[in-house]
């Protein structure tokens, strides 16, 4: 264990620019328990008393590692850095491959600020896309919605003598209040 200890933190000197082998080895550290080779009882302690190192850092480079591991199929494009990387953190595994796929696609520039503001973008996107119900609608309801529309159409060409315009908005609040009320969910009645 020792030896495979030195043998990590060798590495991570030689390669302290490279984000990914360090959070790589950081990671095996951390997971096989190897900062108690070095007399360490947590890994945060080793990681501030032997890099400097605070714990925010480590796991932000060992996130960056699980990244990079997730994106690398994808293509030899992946993040250059940590922070370009860090975005795509809090997101799953799958999700993280659909995002840089996409982000890959789009063609912007690899940069940190790039990456944010697509992943921004990607999230406002597909929000709007889960919350949009507005093709579910029964063939019923829409001819009933279409007949409805018929009428305010005859009513608009007669001027509103037979239904005043007053009444067609007095209704459609009606509709929309009652659209709005929620059922209760014993009977399934509407409250009001």
């Amino acid at each position: 264990m020792q030896k495979r200890l030195s043998f990590l933190e060798n590495k991570m000197a030689k390669m302290e620019k490279d984000f990914y082998e360090v959070g790589k080895s950081l990671k095996e550290i951390r997971d096989k328990r190897l900062y108690r080779v070095a007399l360490f009882s947590r890994f945060e302690a080793y990681t501030k008393s032997r890099w400097d190192m605070g714990k925010s850092k480590a796991y932000r480079l060992i996130n960056a590692c699980n990244v990079i591991d997730n994106v690398s199929p994808i293509g030899d494009r992946v993040p250059l850095n940590e922070a370009q990387v860090r975005p795509l953190t809090m997101f799953e595994k799958d999700e993280q491959r659909s995002i840089w796929r996409a982000f890959l696609e789009s063609g912007m520039e690899l940069r940190a600020l790039n990456i944010s503001s697509f992943i921004v973008r990607y999230q406002t996107t597909k929000k709007k896309k889960t919350n949009d119900q507005t093709d579910i609608i029964s063939d019923s309801y829409k001819s009933a919605v279409m007949l409805m529309m018929e009428q305010i159409k005859v009513a608009q060409n007669e001027g509103w003598q037979q239904t005043s315009c007053e009444a067609a908005l007095m209704w459609n609040q009606v509709m929309r209040e009652k659209i709005l009320s929620q059922p209760d969910p014993v009977s399934g009645d509407n409250n009001g």
